[in-house]
């Protein structure tokens, strides 16, 4: 049985949040010869799983790696100066060092980067494992980009069979996976489990929540839930879809009860806009005025606030589907979720009764 078959009958899909089905993609870079690049960077807000299956499991990420990239070259993508890169480096291992920006991860900033170019997606006329041109034209060999954890579990899929994976999980979305709990919980880390796994019991894993009245599910591109929603659900798609969410890159953030979580959503949305690779408009004026809009909602008075939330519901529903990359709508999904559940606390906002919040500490590295 060949690798690809037995990718297909194991069901993996991308682990680094897109979820796309990863026997096609290891299929077709054999047909064209692509040369393949992991992602390890932990491009989404407060993960940290990447880099623990280099710091981990680098022998099994590399034989991964190997099984898809055959005679080919491989590179590994890691953040400009983080551990990651300088482990990679040590263990003599070809390091595609990226700025550590948001979109610079993304799946075609990677592949501009590895051919000279910026670290700012592409548009993506075809799939570039199949090669193409960059905006200005120029050449761009067939290439493939899979995430750290996917190419581990490739490895392991390779190893154990795929009887083995899909006895983890669910039907729709089969075999372990890691997760980064952070935020309030008594001891943020890693752990492997699987989609399917209550909410509440990895919260557990993390020694519990530390009064956390708000979840946050999937980074950027995720969505804000209540404690009490996330006490009820699943970690699975299937679940988190009521609520207009996914297991996304595998992030659950416990939002710190002390802080108040309108300015950590102002001050997310503030970043998102500042993070845009700024190439087209969805980027250069949506999310810049998306964050304007809660910006205002945040701190409106009385009438001012029905404008500012009217402005916000708009402006949520134009980016979806209008960039070079999925960006936007990741965001908007964001912002959407967080003026759902921050509704009451908006009220609060708008009447100047909210009490004053501590300073929201940075939480990305710059």
């Amino acid at each position: 049985m060949t690798l690809i078959d037995l990718l297909d009958q194991a069901g993996l899909t991308g682990r680094g949040g897109a979820a796309f089905r990863t026997a096609i993609k290891v299929r077709a870079a054999a047909e064209h010869g692509a040369t393949l690049i992991v992602n390890a960077c932990d491009g989404e807000i407060g993960a940290t799983k990447d880099a623990w299956v280099v710091e981990n499991q680098l022998d099994g990420l590399l034989r991964g790696a190997r099984l898809v990239a055959g005679d080919h070259p491989i590179r590994v993508a890691a953040h400009r100066g983080s551990r990651a890169a300088a482990l990679l480096a040590a263990a003599g291992v070809d390091v595609l060092e990226v700025p550590a920006r948001y979109v610079s991860s993304e799946e075609s900033a990677l592949i501009s980067l590895a051919n000279g170019g910026l670290a700012r997606p592409m548009t993506k006329r075809a799939p570039f494992v199949a090669g193409g041109r960059d905006a200005r034209g120029r050449r761009i060999p067939p290439t493939v980009v899979l995430n750290a954890e996917t190419v581990w579990r490739i490895a392991q899929i390779a190893e154990h069979g795929p009887g083995w994976f899909r006895r983890q999980g669910t039907a729709l979305e089969p075999g372990p996976r890691l997760v980064t709990l952070t935020g309030a919980v008594a001891a943020p880390h890693v752990i492997e489990t699987a989609a399917g796994a209550r909410l509440d019991d990895l919260f557990g894993a993390a020694g519990g929540l530390l009064d956390a009245e708000l979840v946050w599910v999937g980074g950027l591109a995720g969505v804000l839930i209540t404690a009490p929603e996330a006490a009820r659900l699943l970690w699975s798609s299937t679940d988190l879809a009521s609520y207009g969410g996914s297991i996304g890159s595998g992030v659950v953030w416990a939002l710190d009860p002390a802080e108040c979580p309108v300015a950590f959503v102002d001050h997310m949305l503030t970043y998102a806009a500042g993070e845009s690779a700024g190439q087209c408009g969805p980027c250069m004026f949506g999310l810049p005025a998306l964050a304007a809009d809660w910006h205002d909602l945040a701190g409106a008075r009385s009438g001012r606030a029905v404008d500012a939330a009217g402005r916000l519901a708009a402006r949520v529903a134009l980016l979806p589907d209008r960039g070079a990359c999925r960006y936007p709508d990741g965001i908007a999904r964001f912002a959407a979720s967080a003026a759902r559940v921050l509704a009451g606390h908006l009220d609060q906002h708008a009447r100047g009764t909210c009490p004053p919040a501590r300073t929201t500490r940075s939480l990305v590295n710059a």
